[in-house]
């Protein structure tokens, strides 16, 4: 398929990672949070438009750094624990496809862990999905013409209810039944405390440090945008690199501040897998039962403005309009950067003991206007 699109690069080395995307850069699809809030909860599709990106505070980079430094072993046993997984299950005629761009630093982190261990140099895309929308098909029928041989692996970051999960299977099945092409909708993610996955790291619900930052730690990409608009039919979906932002950017330093971690880590990552091994690793969707605690609690009809799990809670705050942010434990010293965030925001934290994730990001409901 010949693409004649201007594709976008990013910050990160193509031999990380391709993105396959649309180049929007010049496009102006930024809305205020106030816009954007009111447009989503209006019935306007959230890839129709952008958040105004976040600029952090120095006090809550500094948390970024701290983060990261305390949470780099921690990560690299993930990473190593989840690509240990996912070869003795599927081997290693893979393609990495990471969901842009909550995936994308994840899958260069798994492609750089396989490449130092096992010397396998594995092809990464980076590619669009949209909850209620569906995967970019025009870019999976590019990498399935590029890679025709090869098991493509669908790579994302966490997992807090599972939407993304069941709208991959969903973009599976249709795409089977609209090209005839079988592809494997078991999604791979570093953190799965949505019990969401039956492929991940761990099932704890811990402070990823991708998660903490917007373009700034995704390689200057924006979120994905699908708008008719900007896109066409063959196109793939798009998105913006925020080259004006490079001067804060911290993607690629906090891959290889992972990365460095891997060598020294092996027995960790061993001993990671085989507890992991010992357990259930069968999806369970129990997150689901805290949403509906939730749900009943509040009185939230609509399940999408519940964002469960401490990447998801760290992105309401970041791009929505939070209402209030419950936490299983006021002391948990893994959510600094959730108080931090809340007080920049004025937005109240409470606690609610009854659920499984660590916190939930709570989006309150827009009166209708009449």
């Amino acid at each position: 398929m010949e693409q004649k699109m201007q594709i976008l690069t990013g910050s990160y080395s193509s031999e990380d990672v391709v993105f396959l995307l649309k180049d929007l850069s010049n496009v102006n699809l930024e809305r205020s949070l106030d816009e954007r809030e009111e447009a989503i909860q209006s019935g306007v599709h959230y890839s129709e438009m952008l958040p105004v990106e976040y600029e952090p505070t120095e006090a809550y980079l500094n948390l970024f750094y701290e983060t990261l430094h305390t949470s780099k072993r921690k990560v690299a046993t993930g990473v190593g624990t989840v690509s240990e997984l996912l070869i003795e299950k599927k081997g290693k005629e893979l393609v990495l496809v990471s969901l842009a761009r909550g995936g994308t630093p994840i899958g260069i982190l798994m492609k750089r862990y396989i490449k130092v261990v096992y010397g396998v140099d594995l092809p990464h895309y980076s590619i669009s999905i949209m909850r209620g929308r569906g995967i970019d098909e025009n870019a999976l029928l590019y990498i399935t013409s590029q890679h025709p041989d090869k098991h493509i692996v669908f790579v994302d970051g966490w997992t807090g209810k599972g939407a993304i999960s069941k709208e991959l299977t969903r973009s599976v099945e249709a795409f089977k039944e609209k090209h005839g092409i079988m592809l494997d909708d078991e999604l791979v993610v570093l953190a799965d405390p949505g019990h969401c996955s039956s492929l991940y790291g761990t099932r704890e619900d811990y402070l990823i440090p991708s998660a903490c930052l917007n373009s700034t730690v995704s390689g200057l990409i924006s979120r994905t945008v699908l708008n008719s608009r900007w896109i066409g039919e063959t196109d793939f979906h798009g998105a913006k690199v925020y080259s004006e932002l490079r001067d804060k950017d911290v993607s690629n330093y906090h891959i290889d501040v992972i990365t460095a971690e891997f060598e020294a880590i092996a027995l960790l990552i061993k001993e990671s897998k085989a507890a992991l091994e010992k357990t259930d690793m069968t999806p369970t969707w129990r997150g689901m039962q805290t949403i509906a605690l939730i749900q009943e609690h509040y009185g939230i009809e609509n399940v999408n403005l519940i964002k469960p799990g401490v990447g998801e809670t760290t992105r309401v705050l970041l791009r929505r309009l939070p209402w209030k942010i419950l936490v299983k434990d006021l002391n948990d010293t893994r959510l600094k950067h959730i108080f931090q965030l809340a007080r920049e925001r004025d937005v109240p934290v409470e606690v609610f003991e009854q659920m499984t994730y660590t916190c939930c990001g709570l989006i309150k409901p827009l009166e209708k206007k009449l």
